[in-house]
C-alpha cells in the first residue's frame, strides 16, 4: 500500500493529521490537472472543491484501488462540472446580452406583482423554482445546491408552478 493511500485510510478513521498530510502530498498534482483541464484562472477553485469532494467521501473510501487514482478522480468531475458551469454562465450572459430584461417602470406592477408571486412561495419552493427556472439550473445542480434529492426538487418546482398559477388566476378573476 502507497504513503498516500496509508493516509487516506487513517484520515478515514479520524486520523487529522493524516488528512493534513494527505492534502500537502497530492495538491500539486490536484492543482496542475485542474490547470490542464480548466485553466490557470480556476485552477485554484477546482483544486479546493476537489479537497471538499474528497472530505466528504471520505468515509466511503475502501481504497479499491490506490488513493491517487481515487483522488484524480474526484478532480475529473470537480473539472467537469466547472467546465459545465462555465459553459452555462456564457450561454446565459449571452441571452441575457442578446435578450436584455427590460426595466420595469416605476409606475407599471407586472414586474412587481411577479416578485410579489414569487416571494410569497413558501421558502423551498421559491429556491428550487428561482435556481431550475429563472436562474436556468438543472435539476440536478439545484438538488445539489439545495442538499436534496432530484425527486424533491422535482416536486418543488411542480408545487411552486400549481402555486403560481393558481395565484394568477385569482388575480385575473378577482
Amino acid at each position: 500500500m502507497d504513503e498516500l493511500t496509508r493516509l487516506f485510510l487513517a484520515a478515514r478513521d479520524g486520523d487529522r493529521m493524516a488528512l493534513t498530510q494527505a492534502i500537502r502530498a497530492s495538491e500539486a498534482d490536484v492543482w496542475r490537472l485542474a490547470v490542464h483541464l480548466v485553466g490557470p484562472g480556476d485552477a485554484d477553485d477546482v483544486t479546493q472543491d476537489t479537497f471538499v469532494r474528497v472530505w466528504r467521501a471520505l468515509p466511503q473510501f475502501r481504497a479499491d484501488s490506490g488513493a491517487r487514482t481515487w483522488l484524480l478522480a474526484i478532480a475529473r468531475r470537480a473539472c467537469a462540472d466547472s467546465v459545465r458551469g462555465s459553459v452555462r454562465r456564457r450561454r446565459l450572459a449571452e441571452r441575457v446580452r442578446a435578450n436584455p430584461p427590460r426595466t420595469a417602470d416605476p409606475g407599471a406592477t407586472g414586474a412587481r406583482d411577479l416578485n410579489a408571486l414569487v416571494a410569497s412561495l413558501d421558502d423551498d419552493q421559491r429556491a428550487a423554482f428561482v435556481l431550475t427556472q429563472m436562474l436556468g439550473y438543472s435539476y440536478a445542480e439545484t438538488a445539489e445546491i439545495c442538499g436534496v434529492k432530484i425527486g424533491t426538487i422535482r416536486s418543488r418546482v411542480a408545487r411552486a408552478r400549481e402555486a403560481l398559477v393558481t395565484s394568477l388566476r385569482a388575480a385575473e378573476t378577482g
